[in-house]
């Protein structure tokens, strides 16, 4: 870690601000690049540091890929840790909403095998994101889709660990963890993948629960209840209890939801959305899967749709901290 160096980096303007951290867009003074500056306040916490912000700093020191976002230095300041960034001006979410912008399928192709590239590039490194959603996923200039946001992120190791099943934003969050598990693997991040991949293609969220008992409820009458038959051992996770009990849907009513979908699109999508997370497909066989080596080939990011100008500025503004 470096000491603060005024002459490296400028703070031109504040972009977003939360609890624990404000982010500043500015300048590295040698290159001239763009660069988000998010600084922590240290100053808030009885040890120095919550666990969030050191999580942060390990795993993107520890990850380089193209479809990661960049951890470019880190310094102190007074009571502040300061995190420099590539500077990354839209999320994947200000597009999804933003009904002006046509999605072709080639371009839903794109933004889930950079998707899945860095998930995958996560998972070969023995990283589980928990808590992968639009919003943390940013777009480049370039176009490059990037995952952000490692405050949550967890090294994998030793199996018999206690986690914590409250991870991941409520719409993403594998059916294991509303039971309440405490031990899972990196199916979760396949989930919300998968539950991601069909928000691209329906354009709005695509089970959207009110509270975490609501969330149990439209993600079975989604995809049905699971059972002892579908998912042996489920009844012994802490929050299964007294389920309505919904029937698991037909491959046609799948067909009709995603009506634009091809075959190997619902294959992809039914296979990253098994209820039991050990019938869930890994970030391997996804990559492999047939629907990237069909017709239309993925969109160049470059050619992606994007956002403009001050638009871009107040995604931002939104972005979580």
């Amino acid at each position: 870690m470096t000491e603060v160096n005024e002459l490296k980096y400028s703070k031109e303007r504040k972009v977003g601000e939360g609890t624990y951290a404000v982010v500043y867009l500015g300048k590295q003074m040698k290159t001239k690049r763009s660069i988000a500056i998010k600084e922590i306040k240290t100053g808030l916490f009885k040890d120095g540091l919550d666990m969030s912000a050191i999580r942060e700093v390990k795993y993107l020191q520890e990850l380089k890929h193209l479809n990661v976002i960049e951890l470019i230095d880190v310094f102190s300041s007074a009571n502040n840790l300061n995190l420099v960034l590539e500077f990354l001006p839209c999320d994947l979410e200000v597009l999804i909403k933003d009904q002006s912008i046509i999605f072709k399928p080639s371009d839903i192709k794109s933004w889930l095998l950079m998707t899945l590239r860095g998930v995958h590039h996560c998972h070969r490194n023995f990283i589980l994101h928990r808590d992968l959603k639009p919003n943390n996923l940013l777009i480049a200039p370039d176009g490059q889709l990037k995952i952000a946001d490692f405050g949550l992120a967890r090294s994998l190791g030793n199996p018999n660990e206690d986690l914590s099943p409250m991870v991941v934003t409520r719409w993403y969050r594998a059916p294991e963890l509303l039971f309440g598990a405490k031990h899972y693997t990196y199916a979760v991040d396949i989930w919300a993948v998968g539950i991601i991949f069909a928000e691209l293609m329906l354009r709005i969220p695509y089970l959207p629960g009110k509270d975490d008992v609501d969330q149990l409820d439209v993600t079975f009458r989604a995809l049905g209840t699971p059972t002892e038959s579908n998912w042996p051992n489920v009844s012994s996770l802490p929050l299964y209890n007294a389920l309505k009990v919904y029937p698991p849907p037909s491959r046609q009513e799948i067909r009709l939801r995603f009506s634009a979908a091809t075959e190997k699109a619902l294959d992809l999508l039914m296979s990253m959305t098994q209820l039991d997370p050990s019938n869930r497909c890994d970030s391997t066989s996804a990559l492999l899967h047939e629907y990237f080596l069909e017709l239309p080939k993925h969109t160049t990011p470059a050619q992606l749709p994007k956002k403009g100008g001050v638009q871009e500025d107040e995604s931002s503004k939104r972005r979580k901290l």
